[in-house]
């Protein structure tokens, strides 16, 4: 099946309709900021839902945030020492959410793998599922989702705004896992000359791993990226049609 050309699946997916459901117990509230900016390049935020026991001083950093970014705080106590009860409360939501709204997607805000069968279900249903949570998020809950954001890269820190976070090329040590997805992304994709479209790169390298972001390496952009790794030729060109400029890609050792 050929790839959707990515500003067209861009535009399409801005207009999607996404509940957001934010696991109160395993998300700090630093990043709502920067996490309400991410679900906003996947669609619009229709449904904006924590679910915690917010009579706990645990929560108490939350509370604030609240008003400030609309989102409705779901109250639920926890029972039984041990069990949490929150995760089954989202579950019991996004299910029922499910099936009474006309939703597109959800975002799974949540570090826990509890949530792994939820997000495999929303799948089988059609819906894209969008996870958030810490690097230390078991694999299983990554890997089901269609894409995945590590939230340390959401968090609010105005410190260092001004900072350039794209490394110099004498910094950045690619691994071999990563360069080998790289490669074979470009590969899969390249014309017979070996050059790649940055756009397509960048779709179908999300479909082999949902965890993948620039980001997680200190790049803004996946184009940074590639200029920062030797093996990679990088190259703009005139749009076609436009006044724009493309992006290439090509492995150096194609053209040997």
């Amino acid at each position: 099946m050929p790839l959707v050309p990515f500003q067209a699946q861009r535009e399409q997916s801005s207009q999607d309709k996404l509940a957001v459901l934010v696991d109160a117990d395993n998300t700090q509230a630093v990043i709502i900021e920067g996490l309400l900016a991410e679900v906003a390049k996947y669609g619009v935020a229709s449904v904006k839902r924590i679910y915690g026991d917010w009579t706990s001083v645990n929560l108490r950093s939350w509370k604030d945030k609240l008003l400030e970014y609309a989102i409705q705080p779901i109250q639920q106590f926890a029972y039984t020492s041990g069990k949490n009860a929150t995760d089954s409360a989202m579950i019991i939501d996004a299910m029922d959410l499910l099936y009474s709204e006309n939703l597109d997607g959800f975002c799974i805000v949540s570090s826990d793998s509890d949530f792994t069968r939820l997000a495999q279900r929303l799948r089988e249903s059609g819906r894209k599922v969008y996870g958030f949570g810490e690097k230390k998020t078991p694999r299983a809950f990554v890997s089901v989702c269609d894409k995945f954001i590590y939230t340390e890269i959401l968090k609010d820190n105005h410190d260092d705004e001004d900072k350039p976070i794209t490394k110099v090329r004498k910094d950045f040590k690619v691994d071999r896992r990563l360069l080998n997805l790289l490669r074979d992304t470009v590969d899969d994709l390249a014309d017979d000359s070996g050059w790649a479209y940055l756009g397509g790169i960048g779709q179908k390298i999300t479909l082999r791993s949902s965890e993948f972001d620039p980001r997680n390496y200190g790049f803004r952009k996946l184009a940074d990226m590639f200029r920062a790794i030797a093996q990679f030729e990088v190259e703009e060109r005139p749009q076609e049609n436009g006044t724009g400029r493309q992006i290439y890609i090509r492995w150096k050792r194609r053209s040997r």
